[in-house]
């Protein structure tokens, strides 16, 4: 898809661009996200209780782009100039159209993200998925549903990474809690939803 090498050593398409973004532009784009989306501690639906999220999350996207997992609906904030720009950019690397996007803050290394796939019927057969990451590195571990195989990316400040291909059905993803001293990271994950029974869209 990109000219890149894909990471995935099979079973979909996995490509990293490390300074997407120079180390200035991505501070600056920290800082305005940080400030100016509508940050909220949001609760899912998981083995038949509700639990809190650890870590902040915030929806943006056009008016149609409905996304519901874990029990919870929801429903897209108007797009921010910021988002807007940083969604123009990355449509441009990717070659592709979003019309939503997930932001998530972890505040410390002690927010994390389980292990799940982003496989749900609104985002499509073969979802191509899009990853900004500011602040501070994490670790993201992939893991294969099958063999168990291991792939390991540390996400840097400015770094964008792509998914695509079959490896929402084939892997899945994590971004672990760590006891290292870290500061807060943001990261953005664009997205394309599509109407449920709309196949072409």
């Amino acid at each position: 898809m990109l000219e890149l090498p894909n990471l995935a050593p099979f079973d979909g398409e996995l490509y990293h661009l490390p300074g997407f973004y120079s180390a200035g532009q991505a501070d600056a784009a920290y800082q305005t996200l940080y400030r100016e989306l509508a940050w909220r501690r949001e609760q899912v639906f998981i083995h038949g209780r509700w639990v809190n999220v650890p870590r902040l999350t915030a929806w943006y996207g056009d008016p149609c782009a409905h996304y519901k997992y874990s029990g919870v609906d929801h429903l897209p904030l108007p797009w921010t100039a910021a988002l807007q720009c940083l969604r123009r950019e990355v449509e441009a690397a990717c070659k592709a159209g979003f019309n939503s996007v997930l932001a998530n803050l972890y505040r410390d290394g002690g927010d994390s993200m389980g292990s799940h796939a982003d496989d749900e019927k609104e985002l499509g057969l073969n979802p191509l998925i899009a990853s900004l990451s500011f602040g501070d590195s994490r670790l993201l571990r992939f893991k294969h549903l099958k063999t168990g195989q291991k792939l390991d990316l540390e996400l840097r400040n400015g770094d964008l990474l792509i998914m695509a291909g079959e490896l929402q059905h084939r892997w899945r993803h994590e971004l672990p809690k760590t006891r290292k001293a870290k500061q807060p990271r943001i990261n953005l994950t664009f997205r394309r939803i599509i109407a449920l029974g709309d196949a072409t869209s």
